[in-house]
């Protein structure tokens, strides 16, 4: 057992193992019953925290609100269950020291005592009745403590009169996670386009005409014989090419909800609950559901 813990600075404290990996968070402190000091600690572990497993505090160190065990997280998840609304019995804790391989140092396992199986509230079954031996508070001599009632637990402490049968029902939601991205890219691209564009252009004619009645004053206007030149310019079209940027489309990049179906499937846990009895035992069946 340690000697050094404080039950009070062990609540929520992070259990780490031996690889440094983190165990769980302290959940419950479970004290020696001779001595009071700390013992066991509880973890939640699994899935969600579905899974409630105990740990020695045997070979266990605390630094500030770290403890660290000699056990690696998967050897704890596998630790023997033990029912956190009821006390940890001998025979569960030496199941559990037995399963974590230490020895049990605390000074409740010291002691030497010697419990008689009759007269006493912790006592043995009687195998051939299969019914727990108990003081008889009665008087009536037969070993029995009838004021238990009908009915009683024989795989334990006595707690009602009933079963009660639980089932797992199955729970599904969504969740959003990412699925992808999607993005709007703009590059330039280059195109040869060509098109057919009319051209015209001025070529040099020379006319020859005779000397007649209707141009002869202008023929004879100038010297008898004199030297002279002319001149007229020449045009022509030529193709230009001009480019103007004309804007054609907008595009928008957005997201639009589909909604589809998707099968989950997952086993779910029933308990059933069946009669045995002894032979010659008659027994009819009442469902108090069914009164009105």
């Amino acid at each position: 057992m340690a000697q050094n813990f404080d039950a009070n600075t062990l609540f929520g404290n992070t259990v780490t193992g031996r690889d440094g990996d983190k165990i769980g968070k302290v959940d419950e402190v479970y004290l020696d019953n001779a001595s009071g000091q700390p013992e066991w600690v509880s973890v939640k572990t699994g899935l969600f925290g579905s899974n409630i497993s105990l740990i020695p505090l045997a070979q266990a160190s605390q630094s500030g609100d770290t403890i660290t065990v000699p056990f690696d997280k998967a050897k704890v998840k596998d630790a023997p269950h033990h029912d956190p609304a009821a006390e940890l019995s001998e025979s569960d804790e030496a199941d559990l020291y037995r399963y974590y391989g230490v020895t049990d140092t605390s000074a409740s396992a010291q002691q030497t005592t010697t419990t008689q199986t009759t007269g006493t509230t912790t006592g043995g079954y009687d195998t051939d009745r299969d019914r727990p031996v108990t003081e008889d508070t009665t008087g009536r001599g037969d070993g029995y403590d009838h004021s238990r009632g009908e009915g009683y637990d024989t795989s334990g402490d006595n707690t009602d009169d009933a079963m009660t049968r639980s089932k797992e029902e199955l729970r599904v939601g969504t969740e959003t996670r990412e699925a992808g991205r999607a993005r709007l890219r703009k590059f330039i691209t280059t195109e040869t386009v060509q098109r057919q564009v009319p051209v015209s252009h001025e070529e040099v004619v020379v006319r020859r005409e005779p000397i007649t009645d209707a141009n002869r004053g202008d023929a004879l206007s100038g010297g008898d014989l004199t030297e002279e030149e002319h001149e007229v310019v020449l045009t022509e079209e030529r193709a230009v090419v001009q480019k103007d940027v004309v804007a054609v489309e907008r595009v928008q990049l957005g997201t639009e909800t589909v909604t589809g179906t998707e099968t989950v499937s997952a086993e779910l846990r029933e308990e059933q609950i069946e009669l045995n009895t002894d032979a010659g035992i008659k027994a009819s069946k009442t469902d108090k559901r069914d009164r009105a």
